[in-house]
């Protein structure tokens, strides 16, 4: 589902990824560790194609998106993944609901199944009952849930979740986590979480380590 060889970025003369490769097959999910500034953000962005590497190939799918313009990775990233972003991007000017069923919109969903699957998915992240609500309404925490929710509603073949839990107390974090591994499996997707905490990092298949840009087993996880 997802093949990365050679991948390389620089800011400047600083190295974050230098020659990364990592394997994802269908219904495989990982988590990345390491610490702040390490590139793990960094990394997503370039699976997603928001960013261009400096060198090597990603490939989702059988595409490689490094050879494809920003039109043609637009088009497949709205196809084909869901991007649970750190600072969550959910449009102000949208109801809750409108905000989960967008890329249902930019796909082309018809309105039934998009009412089906947006309410479905808010009840999965406990916010069944705010649908209607402004983004200004709810509080951090919520706001995540809804990112998590718009990045599932589409069945993407490839799930990037950044920090999805960082704004959320155990229990609901716990929910997310599980709804996360859950969906993925149950969708034969690959996903990838990006996370500082080992609690989180636990749910996945395997655990590797962003280090010197490049991504090892993580010793703590297999200890």
């Amino acid at each position: 589902m997802l093949s990365i060889r050679g991948l390389a970025k620089r800011f400047g003369p600083r190295p974050i990824l230098d020659a990364l490769d990592l394997e994802l097959a269908a219904g495989e999910y990982v988590a990345v560790v390491g610490e702040s500034g390490a590139g793990k953000s960094t990394l997503l962005n370039l699976i997603a194609g928001l960013d261009s590497p400096d060198a090597g190939h990603i490939v989702i799918g059988g595409e490689d998106i490094t050879q494809r313009d920003e039109d043609a990775r637009t088009r497949l990233r709205r196809a084909k993944v869901g991007f649970v972003f750190q600072a969550f991007h959910i449009l102000p000017h949208l109801t809750i609901a409108q905000n989960v069923e967008l890329p249902l919109v930019l796909l082309g969903t018809g309105p039934t199944e998009r009412r089906q699957r947006t309410s479905e998915l808010l009840a999965a992240v406990g916010l069944g009952d705010r649908g209607e609500s402004p983004p200004r309404e709810l509080s951090g925490g919520e706001l995540q849930r809804v990112a998590v929710a718009r990045a599932l509603v589409h069945c993407p073949a490839l799930v990037l979740a950044d920090e999805p839990t960082g704004n959320l107390d155990p229990d609901t974090a716990d929910i997310v986590l599980d709804l996360l591994a859950r969906t993925i499996k149950t969708n034969g997707a690959a996903g990838i979480l990006v996370t500082h905490s080992m609690h989180a990092a636990s749910t996945a298949d395997r655990v590797l380590r962003l280090d010197h840009g490049r991504l090892r087993a993580d010793a703590i996880a297999s200890a």
